[in-house]
């Protein structure tokens, strides 16, 4: 059987504004949790999670670090500058950022940040020269921690708080590098943490730095005409030999986030799970041939985004369309700090029939 074709205007929805989560659950395990790995889907609450795994499967994190990304300054002419860091760039003081101005500033300029040092600009970079090359006076870790704020995504409507750099951050975070949180990560705490481990689910983590472009949405209807943003990921040796150990047992490998499903999936994309650390732009869409992932915890995704046809591609697009209906019907929380979804990963006979 052929998988069907899909346009952009296959993954779109309404979606009633309200829905949009601006703040965390109160507790990160009191976060909602949609079952749709059952006919129908069961309403659950985030804590109930160790009760659908099984002794022997295991769980694969992403442990990315979220960092302080967004820098308020200003050129030497006086117009105001906002800066995202996109990438630091290893061993050096230079990072990648997209820049907000009404003039973009020109090779050489120096723009002030935070009224506490400058950043020379050293030219344009990136997929059609859409980020800044700067260069800064010390360790950008060291400069963003302290003058940065979290850099929350667009459809969050306030402006960072103190509790925003605590939630916009899992409780595992390891590797900086990031500029959007692994936010199906988000709801795990300590005490499920403990519970699971209690249940007898193994745990692993990859690392993938996510890039701002996780929040842009495709906007060719054609699907095959989208080029995703490049991101690095690393897959420890020590999780291919988890992958392995879990297979061998029965157990099923199961992603917590989107950010880790592409970063396994990206490690396989020749076959065999491969170790090691580099760039991927893979672009999941149905007829996606998965070769790691049993099932995903995810969060719910933006109307027309590559998210959006990922999970589609894991878990069949009709199945996912009732699934977004259920949830809206059901006003769960979406996107960042919304509520969760657990999925199983639909075989290649479904995925056509979808």
């Amino acid at each position: 059987m052929t998988t069907p074709s899909y346009t952009l205007s296959d993954f779109d929805f309404a979606l009633p504004p309200e829905l949009i989560a601006q703040h965390p659950a109160p507790e990160r395990s009191a976060s909602r949790l949609l079952d749709g790995t059952i006919e129908p889907p069961v309403d659950r609450v985030f804590r109930e999670l160790p009760s659908l795994l099984e002794p022997g499967d295991l769980l694969v994190f992403n442990d990315t670090k979220v960092i302080k990304a967004r820098l308020f300054g200003r050129k030497a002419t006086g117009g105001a500058v906002e800066a995202l860091v996109e990438r630091v760039l290893p061993g050096t003081t230079e990072v990648w950022a997209h820049l907000r101005a009404s003039k973009s500033p020109k090779a050489g300029a120096l723009v002030r940040f935070a009224d506490a040092f400058d950043a020379e600009v050293l030219g344009r970079c990136g997929p059609d020269d859409e980020l800044f090359h700067l260069r800064l006076p010390a360790d950008p870790f060291t400069l963003l921690e302290r003058y940065g704020h979290v850099p929350l995504p667009p459809y969050i409507t306030h402006t960072d708080e103190a509790d925003d750099e605590r939630r916009y951050q899992t409780v595992f975070a390891k590797q900086p590098g990031a500029v959007a949180a692994p936010t199906a990560a988000l709801h795990f705490d300590d005490a499920l943490l403990q519970a699971l481990r209690e249940r007898g689910v193994h745990s692993a983590s990859v690392t993938l730095h996510v890039g701002a472009g996780t929040f842009q949405p495709v906007r060719v209807e054609t699907l095959a005409e989208h080029r995703m943003h490049s991101e690095w990921f690393d897959v420890p040796p020590a999780t291919v030999d988890a992958i392995a150990a879990a297979r061998a047992a029965g157990g099923r490998v199961v992603a917590v986030g989107t950010t880790t499903l592409r970063a396994l999936e990206s490690a396989a994309r020749d076959g065999a799970l491969q170790a090691g650390a580099r760039e991927t732009d893979i672009f999941i869409t149905p007829g996606f041939e998965f070769r790691v992932v049993d099932a995903l915890v995810t969060n719910f995704h933006l109307p027309k985004s590559s998210l959006l046809m990922l999970v589609s591609a894991f878990a069949g697009h009709e199945r996912m369309r009732a699934l977004y209906a259920h949830a809206v019907a059901q006003r769960y929380r979406f996107f960042s700090y919304g509520d969760a979804m657990l999925l199983d990963r639909v075989t290649s006979a479904e995925a056509a029939a979808s």
